[in-house]
């Protein structure tokens, strides 16, 4: 354990107030302790720099993500259990999208121990990246919200090139008109639109702010900024989507007026979630590899915490057009 200079276990059990026997059951993930003195003996032993085992009797690391029943969701959750496997460490999936969301599971975490937290999407605040650090947790955001600053390792994946890749496609394709659905709720949202702003001007092609559309990452979203845009006097003869969910909601919006992609209006989405293989017609997109973001998250996680200040505090994987039938040159050409 540590060197000479961490306090006995007996010392730590008479700053708790509690047997030595207690102290070495909480170290070793033993359960027969209450948790109100669970956690105040845990939280000792990490402010001296003892290990503390989780509560379960095996190694554990915990997932924070705001929802579970999305593809998106679904491939973060492989990308981590499969990882987590391969180091015999279980995986507690948590849904989390608030800062009292985030509370809570630290209340439980810090009870229970933890070797660690993946959070999707959730930046933590001052106070909450305080408490981790008291807890002796260590964190790295997937995707995170905004840009992290140099104190939280992240994890996300080359927006900007996508949405500029997605954009470049419909150009060489012969597209002049080119409509872009998206959000500038989250970082990754905003680099994506960049990406389409700066390949349209790097064509030579005015970017018609009608044609630039922002709503939430969703099919009821895409359709309804797809019906948006569909209703312009010189509607896009393409339309580049935030995400495949929108892209999904933009064909529904074509089904509606009865026209179809890639005849009438070509469509290309982001991320390559597995149904989007499965779509009528199959959809074009920009492939983010969401089950290796979350398998380099945990790599991150659970290496050498002696090497991390030698680690990229922001690490990017690289994303992919995957050309399928829901893009062709515009009609006429």
């Amino acid at each position: 354990m540590a060197g000479s200079r961490a306090p006995t276990l007996s010392a730590i059990a008479g700053e708790a107030g509690v047997s030595v026997s207690a102290v070495s059951k909480v170290r070793n993930g033993g359960t027969d302790v209450a948790a109100d003195t669970r956690a105040r003996i845990a939280r000792l032993l990490r402010q001296h720099g003892y290990q503390v085992a989780s509560q379960t009797g095996f190694a554990v690391a915990d997932l924070l993500i705001g929802c579970l029943d999305s593809p998106w969701s679904e491939e973060l959750i492989r990308g981590a259990v499969e990882a987590a496997a391969e180091a015999e460490v279980s995986v507690i999936v948590t849904t989390v999208s608030s800062p009292a969301g985030f509370a809570r599971w630290l209340d439980r975490a810090s009870r229970r121990g933890t070797g660690g937290a993946l959070c999707v999407l959730q930046l933590p605040g001052s106070q909450e990246l305080q408490r981790l650090a008291a807890a002796r947790i260590p964190l790295v955001v997937i995707d995170p919200p905004e840009e992290p600053g140099a104190a939280i390792r992240s994890v996300g994946t080359t927006n900007w090139q996508g949405g500029m890749q997605a954009t470049r496609h419909l150009i060489e394709l012969g597209h002049r008109r080119i409509g872009v659905i998206g959000t500038e709720a989250v970082w990754s949202g905003r680099a994506r639109l960049a990406g389409y702003r700066a390949a349209m001007l790097e064509a030579g092609l005015d970017v018609d702010e009608r044609m630039v559309r922002h709503d939430g990452l969703t099919a009821a979203g895409g359709r309804a900024q797809a019906r948006r845009l569909l209703a312009l006097p010189d509607a896009p003869t393409a339309i580049v989507a935030g995400n495949d969910s929108q892209a999904f909601g933009v064909l529904q919006a074509l089904a509606e007026r009865g026209l179809r992609a890639p005849l009438d209006v070509s469509v290309v989405g982001f991320d390559d979630v597995p149904v989007a293989s499965w779509a009528t017609p199959a959809l074009t997109t920009i492939r983010q590899p969401l089950a290796a973001m979350a398998a380099a998250a945990f790599r991150m996680l659970s290496g050498d915490l002696a090497a991390v200040a030698d680690e990229p505090h922001h690490l990017e994987l690289a994303t992919s057009l995957v050309i399928r039938d829901s893009t062709a040159p515009p009609r006429g050409r």
